[in-house]
Parts: C-alpha cells; structure tokens; sequence
C-alpha cells in the first residue's frame, strides 16, 4: 500500500506538475456504446483547487470556428493574412469526466485552431513558443524548406519564429511540432487543421471540421480514449443541428498516434469523398473511409428525411471508447 501510494505521489509530481485536491470525491458515468452495451467508467472529480488551472475545451465552437487571420493588401494586390500562434506545455485538460490529461498547445486548445486561407494568399504566422521545450510549426503543403519547421526548433521560454509560404494547394491539411521526440509532441497536442479554399471558392455548405484524435492517459502507448474534436462522447450527448437538404461539408483529419488507421462511418446516408480535397471531383460516394495518421479529406453530403443519425469510427473499439456521436437533422421547411 505505501509502495502504491509513493509511485502515484511521484507520477503526479512529475507528469503534471500541480497539487493534487484533498477534496476530490468518485463519480460514476455511464455511456452507451454503439452496439447498445452500457459502458460505465469512474473517475475522480476535482474540486476549484484544481479547476482554475483546467483548460476548458467546447467542441461545438471548435466545430465551425476557422481563423482566417489578420487581412491586409499589399501594394501587388496579394491578400496576406497574419496569424500569431502561442505553443505552451504542461497544461491539463479534462478529456471525460475526472479524467486529467497533460495537455500542450497551440494558442491554449487542443486541436490548435483551424487556420483558413485562399489559394495564393501570403501566409505570415508569427509563432511563439512559450513552453518549457523547444517546438516548431510544421504544415503540409508547398513551401520552402526553411519553412518546414523541422530543422529549425524554437527555443523555449519565448522564443520566436516568423513563418511564411504562399498558402497552397488546395484542400485541407495538418499542421502539428515536428520536434523529435515526434509522437511525444503529437501525442499531447500539438496540432492543428489547415484549410486552403480554391480561388473560384466551393459550394455554400453548412461547414464543419472534424479531428479525429486519441488519448493514452496512461503514459504505455496506447490509448485509452478516442475522440472527435476531443472530448469523448460529446456529439452523442450534444448532438449536431442540421437541416434536411442542406449541403454538409466537413474537412475531417486523422491525427490519432498508436493506431496505424482510423475511420468514419455515417449511418442513414453516403457522403462524397474529396481525398485531401485537392481535386474538385471526388473518389468515391460511400458510407465508410479509413484513415492512416495525419490523412485527411473532404466529406459532402445532406440528409433528406429527418432524425437522429450515428456517425463514429467502425473500428468499435474506438467508438465504444469515445469517437462516436450524432447528427440531429431537422425537417426546415416544418422550422422556417
């Protein structure tokens, strides 16, 4: 018994480097999984002690939230857009109810936020590192390779780094540290969603982005949560408003370290698949993609008749442990 209660001391010392509450007391939750099983995890719930110093994730506003940056004209009629992008470390977040992850991030969330540009615009990203660890911006995409972000670590404790590329090709990508050791840095979040629209635009679309992220909270490689946009669940408890025939975009990334594939399933429907979104015709029209890490790409479609409809990863595992959640489709022309 003292040996277990001297390991725990240690390990919370040293991963998460805050107090622990005196006060915190078990509460038990239950979920049901996709195959109707009742999953029901215990965990221990904080008291303020802890809570002022937890980041505070919203999936719903992560959902449709894209960054566009600081705009401005420069005298040849380029569009260039400015963004300053903080990386810190050493931060928790609380990823399903008394569970505490040790979080690192880009401008204080996980995912970082999604960064939006046209095809052509002068991309200027002011990056500062305010970590106790050296990290970098590494994007996919074209660009030179001073620019890669991998050769070039930004020291901790304020160090700086001015980024710039002219924003393409078009589609979505990641952008995550690229800082060896590589997975340590992913694993805890350092990284992001990339967008670059084509010139002549896309179709208007109800438009979302979906991460699709994992969390070892036990430190043995492999995870123990799975997500999408990080919180375990939160879709099936909160499902997504949509109307019927209204076109749904959604620029979906894989970003889950440990498994070597990941997918997404939509159930009632088939959807329009725009690999990477590079082209504008897409693949294939399909009710399933599997997904390596960091592949990414461009899901459309709409729903024709109302209700609630499923969508999570066919890998049950996966969504028996969070990365599942709902549309809620609402007939429009009965709420106009």
């Amino acid at each position: 018994m003292l040996f277990v209660l001297a390991v725990t001391a240690i390990l919370t010392a040293f991963y998460f480097a805050y107090p622990t509450s005196s006060n915190a007391k078990s509460e038990e939750k239950t979920f049901l999984s996709h195959n109707g099983a009742m999953l029901t995890t215990t965990g221990d719930i904080l008291d303020p002690v802890y809570s002022a110093q937890t980041l505070k994730f919203d999936p719903d506003k992560y959902l449709r939230e894209f960054n566009y940056g600081r705009v401005s004209k420069l005298p040849d009629g380029t569009t260039l857009r400015e963004f300053t992008i903080i990386a810190e470390d050493d931060k928790l977040m609380e990823i399903s109810p008394g569970v505490f992850y040790n979080v690192w991030t880009f401008n204080g969330t996980v995912p970082g936020p999604t960064i939006r540009a046209t095809e052509g615009d002068l991309m200027r990203i002011h990056f500062i590192n305010n970590g106790t660890r050296s990290h970098t911006m590494h994007f996919h995409g074209i660009h030179a390779a001073e620019m890669d972000g991998v050769f070039e670590p930004v020291g901790a404790n304020g160090g700086q780094f001015t980024y710039e590329w002219i924003a393409g090709p078009v589609g979505v990508h990641p952008y995550h540290c690229h800082v060896m050791p590589l997975e340590e840095h992913i694993v805890h979040g350092l990284y992001g969603v990339y967008i670059v629209d084509p010139k002549e635009g896309r179709p208007p679309a109800d438009e979302m982005v979906m991460m699709l992220n994992g969390f070892d909270t036990d430190s043995d490689a492999e995870n123990n949560f799975y997500a999408v946009n990080t919180i375990p669940f939160y879709y099936q408890h909160h499902p997504i408003q949509i109307d019927t025939n209204q076109l749904i975009r959604i620029y979906v990334v894989n970003m889950v370290e440990f498994d070597p594939i990941n997918n997404f399933h939509l159930h009632g429907n088939l959807y329009h698949y725009y690999p990477t979104g590079t082209s504008t015709v897409p693949s294939t029209y399909t009710d399933m993609i599997t997904l390596s890490q960091t592949e990414r790409g461009i899901m459309e479609f709409n729903y024709t008749y109302p209700g609630k409809y499923l969508f999570h990863a066919h890998k049950v595992e996966f969504s028996e442990k969070g990365w599942t959640g709902l549309f809620l489709v609402k007939d429009k022309e009965k709420t106009s």
